[in-house]
């Protein structure tokens, strides 16, 4: 075979190499979008459309579904409640990991590679709801919202990768700031977070999410219907209007819309903290 035989083979085989993988991922991104469309596609219908054919492309937008879902499912007083929630819980989270990771990752502390395996093995046990129901109870926190979020503070996987990422950070940084006179707190708020921003906004999408599609805690330990999350709200809603499919799907989109966004707005750090908190360390 020649060399402009060849050449030209070899090109077409990395084109069709190059087609091949968008094919792949333009199938599983159908595959992983369809259900979301057929759930848009449902909110549009109108009950005796969606009643006549369900899977079929609605034919008029219908958008007053979304408006009874809003008011008839109380969304926004569960919509208020969730972003309490999550925004206080994640919050004081991420605070505290930073300040846990970053000795942890140093060194700074006496059997620092110990204290590391047991948030690994706490990664992999299951919730001890029993004993924390118990806690919970003694504490006065049963159906309290302060309580609530008091569940959501721990989150083993967040330390895991707060402290690979931080160990990629030169500790010379460190030394550099202590001969300036810059404090612990100060160091860590001004110069470590800043420089871990991808690992932040990774734990940060993971741990809201997290809470904001909890619904065995809600149920367990919030029984007044004021303090209700929007997951908990929704079930509310499917016991009374559960034959009210179209409605049923927009009250399920509203319910996924501020993750989604969330999840928008922060998607070109999440990547990069992923991939650098698996490898480093």
């Amino acid at each position: 075979m020649s060399a402009p035989t060849a050449q030209k083979f070899s090109s077409r085989k990395i084109r069709w190499e190059i087609l091949s993988s968008y094919l792949v991922m333009i199938f599983f991104a159908l595959l992983y979008i369809g259900p979301i469309l057929m759930l848009v596609n449902a909110s549009l219908k109108t009950m005796p459309s969606f009643m006549k054919d369900a899977t079929s492309l609605a034919t008029e937008l219908h958008f007053q579904n979304f408006i009874e879902a809003w008011t008839k499912a109380n969304f926004p007083q569960y919509l208020l409640n969730s972003v309490i929630y999550t925004v206080a819980a994640t919050t004081v989270y991420i605070v505290t990991a930073v300040f846990v990771a970053f000795p942890i990752a140093r060194g700074y502390i006496k059997f620092s590679g110990a204290v590391l395996t047991l948030f690994v093995i706490a990664i992999f046990l299951p919730p001890a709801l029993i004993p924390q129901f118990q806690l919970m109870l003694n504490l006065g926190l049963y159906n309290n919202p302060i309580g609530y979020i008091m569940l959501f503070i721990v989150n083993p996987i967040g330390i895991v990768i707060l402290v690979n990422y931080i160990k990629a950070v030169p500790k010379e940084l460190d030394e550099a700031a202590a001969l300036d006179g810059c404090g612990y707190f100060r160091f860590v708020l001004t110069m470590i977070l800043p420089l871990i921003r991808p690992a932040l906004a990774t734990v940060i999408v993971m741990h809201a999410i997290g809470i904001w599609n909890e619904l065995i805690a809600p149920t367990i330990y919030l029984t007044n219907k004021n303090y209700y999350p929007i997951t908990r709200g929704l079930i509310v809603f499917q016991g009374v209007y559960g034959s009210n499919w179209p409605t049923l799907a927009a009250a399920v989109l509203l319910l996924t819309t501020p993750m989604l966004i969330l999840f928008l707005f922060l998607q070109r750090y999440i990547v990069s903290g992923l991939t650098a908190g698996s490898v480093k360390g």
